[in-house]
């Protein structure tokens, strides 16, 4: 995999639309006079690609790479880099894969292959190819010659690890066993609440199998009482009708007697007055007999 072409347009002192194509496989060298533009190209490069410099700009960052010269203000810039897949370094299905990042003031956006992208996946496809953020030194400037010859052995072999590109697979090794130890964690607690739930759930059938004992035995108490109840009802209302039967009897016999009283009341007033009359009569002979 290599750089095949870089496009730059308003980054810098590349105010209008640049285009550097045929880039070797190999080596390639970029001469010209001092101003030209070289150091740009080199950073629209790097801007690109997400190096430590260029990954997080604030908005004055984004601003100060803005091409500033006479004419029309710029509003935006744009890099954008065709890489060579055909090694297929790069987990896609294509020969050519075009990267490009567009920045303004208020916007950093990043499309693969004209599609729209984030951030992250730019970052996770560049370190699928060795373009790690931890591993800066794909991208040599001037001095670190010197400063790699004179690292100890153990920085070496952290930087050679950086370089291959392994250091990213430990870190993520590492990060990816505290997942695994979190998830373990997390694992076991569920696995506790499981068994807590279990406990209460047994509990629970015990409770339910005691309130259905409770309820069937409830139920044939109220049954007994209902039958109970009956019988005391019924018990009774036959009392009532006994009684009923024995007040009406009572009822007749009264009016029977209150009959009898009346008929004799009228016997008796008629006997008075037949006595009555009797005795006028009889006082009335007295008086015939006297006068004779």
């Amino acid at each position: 995999m290599h750089i095949k072409s870089v496009v730059v347009c308003g980054f810098r002192s590349y105010k209008e639309e640049a285009v550097v194509e045929s880039f070797s496989k190999g080596q390639n060298v970029v001469i010209g006079r001092n101003g030209t533009g070289k150091s740009n190209m080199f950073d629209a490069i790097r801007f690109g690609l997400l190096t430590e410099r260029f990954s997080n700009l604030r908005q004055e960052e984004r601003q100060g790479l803005l091409h500033e010269g006479a004419g029309k203000h710029v509003m935006s810039a744009y890099v954008e880099i065709t890489f060579c897949n055909r090694d297929g370094r790069l987990p896609l299905d294509t020969e050519d894969v075009v990267l490009r990042r567009t920045i303004g003031v208020k916007k950093d956006e990043f499309f693969l292959n004209r599609k729209h992208i984030t951030k992250q996946d730019v970052n996770h496809l560049l370190e699928s190819a060795g373009f790690s953020r931890s591993n800066p030194y794909y991208i040599v400037q001037q001095g670190k010659v010197n400063a790699l010859a004179l690292m100890k052995d153990k920085e070496r072999l952290e930087l050679l690890k950086d370089v291959a590109g392994t250091k990213v697979y430990e870190d993520r090794r590492v990060e990816s066993l505290k997942i695994i130890q979190e998830t373990q964690g997390r694992r076991e607690k569920i696995l506790e609440v499981i068994s807590y739930i279990e406990g209460r759930l047994n509990e629970l059938e015990e409770e339910k199998d005691e309130l259905k004992a409770y309820q069937d035995l409830d139920k044939e108490k109220r049954a007994l009482e209902y039958m109970m109840h009956e019988k005391e009802l019924q018990s009774v209302r036959m009392d009532l009708e006994t009684i009923e039967r024995s007040r009406i009897d009572e009822a007749n016999a009264s009016n029977e007697l209150h009959a009898k009283e009346r008929e004799l009341a009228d016997h008796i007033k008629q006997a008075s007055k037949a006595s009555h009359r009797t005795s006028q009569d009889m006082d009335a002979l007295n008086r015939q007999r006297a006068s004779l």
